[in-house]
């Protein structure tokens, strides 16, 4: 087999292409996402509003509306109920997002269990990126597409509010529409995201990027070419990794996501783990001396 062979042959299979043009957009809208996330400490509530989400999308499903909109109205309320718990308990936010979004991601599991469909309903929770169809396809490119002008076209107003809310406010911006915003764009990417990767993973997707891309660079701007540009990488070697060795492609998506955070943690030329450590010991060295 030639190395032509090799690159070419997954992608004789027409669901191979639905595949890999569904996970690119996929990866590359929730990388961009995941700088704002990252940045702003919106890792728990990415795993919140992205497990949250599950109910709605099964009654979209059951009364025959676009996954969207079920995502996008679950995933307000999501924020609303850990917002009403948080402010009228003792329970501080981090116990309130761990009780709201197991609670609504465990009535969709119920939800799916009760509900008479001819297709199987799990693949909503593990994804299903082998078996897409053509309207999924056009779904996920028009919410991707949506999502990814918005998120372009407001990425001074967020980026501001990402690091000082007061000064937005100040000149005149909603911090709290900024970040109702926000939220209701992270609802419609984990719609994106779950014909993937399944709702088990978006958050990986939603956060891993991000936090690969901080480690790499001070400045955000260049977070926001090399969070989608890693993440792009990731989705279509783990598609290869998936096809050759006969595993999960959303798994392995992740997992390969998971790996090129390990080697930024450990060599980043900034922030890796063994590089700060050798200059470390090399500047105790030239103390000593």
């Amino acid at each position: 087999m030639t190395i032509f062979d090799f690159l070419l042959e997954p992608f004789d299979y027409v669901f191979m292409q639905r595949a890999l043009a569904v996970t690119v957009i996929a990866a590359v809208v929730c990388a961009v996402l995941s700088c704002w996330l990252v940045l702003i400490g919106w890792s728990l509530m990415g795993d919140a509003v992205s497990h949250a989400v599950l109910p709605g999308v099964v009654l979209a499903y059951i009364v025959g509306a676009p996954f969207a909109v079920g995502a996008v109205i679950f995933g307000f309320l999501a924020v609303a109920l850990i917002g009403a718990v948080r402010d009228t308990s003792r329970v501080k936010e981090d116990a309130a997002i761990g009780i709201v979004f197991t609670t609504l991601f465990a009535l969709g599991l119920v939800l799916i269990s009760v509900t008479p469909s001819q297709t199987d309903l799990s693949h909503i929770i593990f994804g299903n990126l082998l078996g897409l169809s053509h309207s999924d396809l056009i779904q996920v490119l028009v919410l991707g597409a949506i999502t990814l002008v918005i998120l372009v076209i407001k990425r001074r107003d967020f980026t501001l509010y990402a690091f000082d809310p007061t000064h937005a406010h100040a000149i005149g911006l909603n911090p709290r529409m900024l970040g109702a915003f926000l939220l209701g764009l992270l609802a419609l990417t984990s719609v994106v995201a779950l014909q993937a990767v399944g709702v088990v993973l978006v958050v990986a997707m939603l956060i891993i990027p991000g936090a690969t891309a901080y480690l790499l660079t001070d400045r955000f701007g260049r977070m926001l070419i090399l969070a989608p540009s890693i993440s792009a990488v990731c989705a279509v070697v783990g598609l290869y990794a998936s096809y050759y060795l006969d595993a999960a492609s959303g798994g392995m998506v992740v997992l390969t996501q998971g790996a090129a955070f390990t080697l930024v943690y450990l060599f980043s030329p900034r922030h890796g783990l063994l590089v700060t450590r050798i200059k470390a010991v090399r500047r105790r060295k030239l103390a000593a001396a």
